[in-house]
């Protein structure tokens, strides 16, 4: 398999987001369909009905965890064959901001939903417009008791993590990032830095109270991404989209170098 030549996230990549995201969605729910409980499953673009007073609004996460409610299983049933887990990454805690809670319907057809899992997009970063219909997104999970997960692998836009970022030190900011949000514990977040210089970490998905955490690796996703995407014919002495600091900005040109001049 031919692999990028960054170690985890390939920013030459965020140029070609829409696409790369496409591909990472549809191997992430394969990934998780290969991990989860027998009586749950990982559906792709599934609109959720949110029933707010009188109204009826729509979110739509890139992926949903359900639960099949219409099986009846005993409950050595309910997990798949036991594998070794992968090794979870490090989490920052972050306690959450107050917000005015309201009472929020979740009604979906033939299962309830638990997850949901976004990779966000810069569509959701940039304009002011954008980034609330996206924080209206994330208060109406947490408000419905869905558990979040947020991967942020694009630098374009402003933060939008649900975590709040005054909460975070300049130290655990990074290019990259992704937030957990569990319903059990709605007081905090949990933070994962995915810095340039590293390989993405591995994620922790949580599901219901009755179930262990499922592990979303998502290096091998992106790498599958990269050569399903034919994305090693890219031209890295181009110009980059979006700047880093002067410290990654020499780092990214000693690697560039070093793996692109063994190749030539």
């Amino acid at each position: 398999m031919k692999k990028s030549p960054f170690p985890g996230m390939d920013p030459f990549l965020e140029s070609r987001w829409p696409e790369v995201h496409a591909r990472l969605i549809v191997y992430a729910a394969n990934q998780l369909n290969q991990r989860l409980p027998n009586v749950l499953q990982a559906n792709i673009e599934e609109s959720l009905a949110v029933y707010e007073q009188d109204e009826v609004r729509w979110i739509r996460p890139d992926i949903h965890v359900a639960e099949d409610i219409s099986t009846e299983t005993t409950e050595a049933e309910t997990g798949t064959a036991v594998l070794s887990q992968p090794v979870v990454a490090q989490a920052i805690i972050v306690k959450q901001s107050p917000y005015k809670t309201r009472h929020i319907e979740i009604v979906d057809r033939g299962g309830r939903v638990v997850t949901a899992i976004e990779f966000v997009s810069p569509w959701n970063k940039v304009g002011t417009k954008n980034r609330e219909q996206y924080a209206k997104k994330q208060l109406d999970y947490m408000n419905s008791k869905i558990n979040l997960v947020e991967i942020d692998l694009v630098r374009q836009g402003k933060y939008v993590l649900g975590a709040p970022i005054e909460e975070l030190t300049e130290a655990q900011l990074s290019a990259y990032m992704v937030c957990v949000y569990r319903f059990l514990n709605p007081n905090q977040f949990e933070v994962y830095p995915a810095p340039l210089d590293q390989a993405l970490p591995n994620i922790p998905v949580p599901l219901r109270s009755q179930d262990r955490d499922v592990v979303l690796e998502l290096q091998p996703l992106l790498d599958q991404c990269y050569q399903d995407g034919r994305y090693y014919r890219i031209d890295y002495t181009g110009e980059i989209k979006g700047k880093f600091n002067s410290e990654l900005t020499d780092w990214m040109s000693r690697r560039l170098r070093e793996i692109l001049g063994r190749h030539s």
